[in-house]
């Protein structure tokens, strides 16, 4: 029957007018796109700028899986069943590390699959910057015991972060991190996935010059403002700070896990008034109402900044919107300050 099947069907073609040939192509076309579909490796992110990364790179062969989706933070995520059943089932887990997903520690440790898991934080070539203590960046003495509070969970968070490896975890901040990251991306993809290879290796070299064009356009964005200190809600911006040479004044709290104390906003309080003419910037997801406090009586202004993208729709082009959002916020806030 093998045999005789190719005749036949060389056959069949000579008989079919040549007006239907493309109808009968385009369900041809869907279904070996269903075919490279399902040959795909099931690969599962921790958050959104990793997911955009993995998602340009697999671009043409498979859409990777999301864990925190939507306005979710991955300081106090909590792990979904969902969420379990798609670790469990992955080929390739990309997390930044412990620093950041705290929630995915011990499920990673407790897999009992053979999942290649994949921290970023070790990628070769990263910037590593260390973590800043206090609020203003100084050594914080000032008593406030607020600022050192558990999480509402009981978790001492803010702990993990320094007892995992002492640097600050926001990595993606600085495009330079994010083309170390692809590239570790990458290598594990076609480690995993060898038959689609030629395609992740296009695919990373479109996403690499995409990259360094959008370094350039950033440092000319926040170029005219670079100069004009400003308060953030937390003290997530190091690596765009240190890319770009803005000056980030002060931070609101040390640790988006807790609430700051009264303390704590009286001093940021203080600084904002010395400062002048600033912006206080606040984040999505997190509580704005300190920020009115904050400013209350001063010149400055407020704006938002989200570097964790909690208010940007998953996909391959997010992590340069989320990366022109918070250089546009920041010109546009400090040009009027």
């Amino acid at each position: 029957m093998k045999r005789a099947l190719g005749p036949a069907l060389k056959t069949l073609a000579r008989r079919i007018p040549a007006a239907l040939a493309p109808a009968l192509a385009i369900p041809a076309l869907l279904f070996a796109g269903s075919m490279r579909a399902a040959d795909a490796p099931l690969v599962v992110t921790s958050i959104k700028p990793v997911h955009s990364l993995v998602s340009a790179i697999m671009q043409g062969v498979g859409e990777p899986q999301l864990i925190v989706d939507g306005a979710a933070s991955p300081h106090t995520y909590n792990l979904k069943p969902s969420n379990a059943r798609a670790l469990q089932d992955a080929k390739v887990i990309f997390w930044v590390g412990p620093g950041l997903e705290a929630f995915l520690e011990k499920p990673l440790q407790a897999l009992g699959s053979d999942a290649s898991v994949v921290e970023l934080d070790n990628a070769p070539d990263l910037t590593k910057l260390p973590f800043r203590e206090g609020g203003a960046f100084e050594p914080h003495d000032d008593g406030d015991a607020a600022e050192h509070e558990k999480a509402s969970d009981g978790h001492d968070h803010a702990a993990d972060e320094h007892d995992h490896g002492a640097f600050d975890t926001h990595l993606w901040l600085d495009p330079m991190n994010a083309k170390a990251m692809a590239m570790m991306i990458t290598t594990t993809l076609v480690a995993a996935d060898p038959a689609n290879a030629l395609t992740y290796q296009a695919n990373a070299k479109a996403l690499d010059d995409k990259l360094t064009a959008l370094d350039k356009e950033l440092a000319a964005t926040v170029a005219p403002v670079k100069a004009k200190p400003f308060i953030v809600f937390h003290d997530a911006y190091q690596y765009f700070e240190h890319r770009y040479g803005i000056r980030v004044a002060g931070s609101i709290t040390v640790s988006p896990e807790t609430i700051p104390g009264a303390e704590r906003v009286s001093e940021i309080h203080r600084k904002v008034g010395e400062l002048g003419a600033t912006c206080v910037f606040a984040e999505p997801q997190f509580e704005p109402r300190l920020i009115d406090v904050v400013i209350e009586g001063t010149r400055a202004k407020s704006g938002v900044l989200d570097p964790e993208a909690a208010t940007l729709k998953a996909g391959p082009d997010l992590y340069f919107t989320l990366m022109r959002g918070i250089a546009d916020s920041m010109k546009a806030c400090l040009s009027s300050a």
